[in-house]
């Protein structure tokens, strides 16, 4: 599963990816971008691309619950 994320020191608060995917980002009480559903879609993957810092990346996350039953059918 990938997920959206945003790196706080590279933001500079545009608010491009907000103006973009308003379901993914909000702005924070420092006026800076912040991940409100780390869900990668469409959207967001735009806003990725549109940030003019690179403030925003996505990562390959491991669905824990499913490398846990896997672990015990090993066991």
């Amino acid at each position: 599963m990938e997920i959206v994320k945003i790196d706080n020191t590279k933001c500079i608060g545009c608010g491009a990816c907000v103006a973009i995917a308003p379901d993914t980002f909000d702005f924070d009480d420092d006026g800076l971008s912040k991940v409100i559903n780390d869900t990668l879609t469409e959207d967001a993957k735009s806003a990725c691309e549109s940030c003019p810092v690179e403030a925003i990346s996505t990562e390959e996350v491991v669905d824990v619950e499913y490398k846990e039953v896997d672990e015990e059918k090993a066991a």
